[in-house]
């Protein structure tokens, strides 16, 4: 799928030139739809329409989403990117900028809380995000990892997506939530498939709560509350439990907390969704496209298996990984709502506007990157990837605190899979992205079949 697509381009007149020069008092142009459109475009079909308005528009341009109708403005330079990053949090509320998630993950998540309670959030989560607790999950995620490759059929063509879901599902129910019980984990599966399967029919209806007495909209909610059934019943038998100060996982961390600065279960809950939605798919979508290229080209895939069977063999097994998120980026944009008016790039915006960089655009400019559409994790390497182009995680005091997790375990993934098979690419269409709730997965599952070693 190549990054522009003139079906969406011809639709609005075409301007010349890539750099925007805005009239004062006035919001960069965009295409004039409604915003029913224009919010249809930005998420279903995200990957043709935002490098068409790019196209026609330039390096800064406006969409107008529902459901009020609300100006989001996409920045593409790195320039600007490192402008907002930088923006002062009061202004710059990131947590606004994501309430699209807010049905789904709950008012109290670190993703949508602004100011003082995303500083006190962050706080808390950090100690279960260092150096020292990633060292200790490693060893839990490279076991689950052995297990589930060793499942693995050679020469049979599966969909590696499916299985990456299942595995770092696994990972998250176990480090994160620590739940250890057969019968419990057998519920929560299926739970967090389908609260996870979320279409972006629901996410952009979500606007208007007569919708979820119907439909689609009303199964998401039935979902969630049997999901919070099942997790307030495990955050209350965690709480009872007498060996809680023993316990390594990151619930068991958070209920340790003591003083004014201990959750309630609601808050728990709220963080608990977060970090088990944005850890699972994000991570199992990223590997997926990873095995998916190797399996492409030989020449990396016997890099990366060396670098698999190597002591040393971590930077290059990382930057594979990070090559996969800028060719495939799983997240599309980063936003912020701005609280105050501020300029970005010398452009003056108006209190209530949302900004962010299009990581789909920031990934694919061969301004940023040479030969942008060639996987070539050596580019990561080789000191060619310069700060503000390659932002899956974020930026600034809002960065994913769950990076460096996400990292650690796509790579001990990684090393498993590779130290046991050789990969390749069964028959059949070339995989490319579609969108799944926020996230762009592979259409075809990321199809592979392996050999083995």
């Amino acid at each position: 799928m190549t990054v522009t697509d003139d079906r969406f381009a011809r639709m609005t007149p075409a301007r010349s030139g890539r750099r925007n020069v805005i009239p004062a008092g006035r919001l960069p142009p965009g295409p004039q739809w409604p915003p029913l459109l224009q919010s249809v475009g930005l998420i279903r079909f995200r990957h043709r329409f935002v490098p068409a308005m790019h196209k026609r528009y330039g390096d800064v341009f406006t969409v107008r989403i529902m459901p009020k109708g609300t100006a989001l403005v996409l920045f593409t330079r790195p320039e600007h990117t490192k402008e907002i990053f930088a923006g002062d949090p009061e202004v710059f509320h990131a947590g606004k900028g994501n309430a699209i998630l807010g049905p789904i993950m709950g008012e109290h998540s670190l993703l949508l809380q602004d100011s003082t309670a995303h500083k006190r959030a962050r706080k808390l989560l950090m100690p279960a995000f260092n150096g020292a607790a990633l060292h200790g999950y490693e060893s839990v995620v490279t076991r689950l990892a052995e297990q589930e490759v060793a499942r693995w059929t050679p020469g049979e063509p599966f969909r590696s997506l499916d299985r990456m879901n299942a595995l770092t599902l696994e990972v998250i129910l176990r480090v994160v939530f620590g739940v250890t019980d057969e019968s419990r984990l057998a519920k929560l599966r299926p739970l967090v498939n389908r609260t996870v399967d979320v279409s972006p029919v629901v996410l952009l209806g979500w606007g208007y709560p007569l919708l979820q007495r119907f439909g689609p909209w009303k199964a998401t909610v039935d979902t969630q509350r049997a999901l919070d059934e099942v997790m307030y019943a495990e955050i209350a038998e965690r709480r009872a439990a007498p060996d809680l100060a023993e316990r390594g996982d990151v619930l068991s961390r958070l209920l340790a907390v003591e003083g004014e600065e201990k959750l309630s279960d609601n808050e728990l809950r709220d963080q608990l969704v977060t970090l088990l939605l944005a850890g699972h798919e994000t991570t199992a979508t990223a590997l997926a496209w990873t095995l998916h290229e190797l399996g492409r080209d030989p020449h990396q895939l016997a890099r990366a298996k060396r670098a698999a069977d190597a002591a040393d063999g971590k930077d290059h097994l990382e930057a594979v990984l990070k090559e996969s998120l800028r060719l495939h980026p799983v997240i599309p944009m980063v936003a912020r709502h701005l609280m105050e008016p501020a300029s970005i790039g010398g452009i003056d915006l108006p209190r209530g506007t949302n900004v962010g960089p299009s990581i789909l655009l920031a990934h694919a400019r061969a301004e940023n990157h040479r030969d942008p559409e060639v996987f070539r994790p050596e580019r990561f390497l080789d000191g060619e990837v310069a700060t503000n182009t390659w932002i899956p995680f974020g930026g600034g005091v809002r960065r994913c605190i769950g990076a460096g997790f996400s990292m650690m375990e796509g790579v001990a993934v990684l090393r498993e899979v590779l130290r046991r098979y050789d990969i390749a690419l069964p028959d059949g269409p070339r995989d490319y992205p579609k969108v799944r709730n926020i996230t762009s997965v592979p259409r075809y599952g990321a199809r592979i079949v392996v050999t083995a070693r």
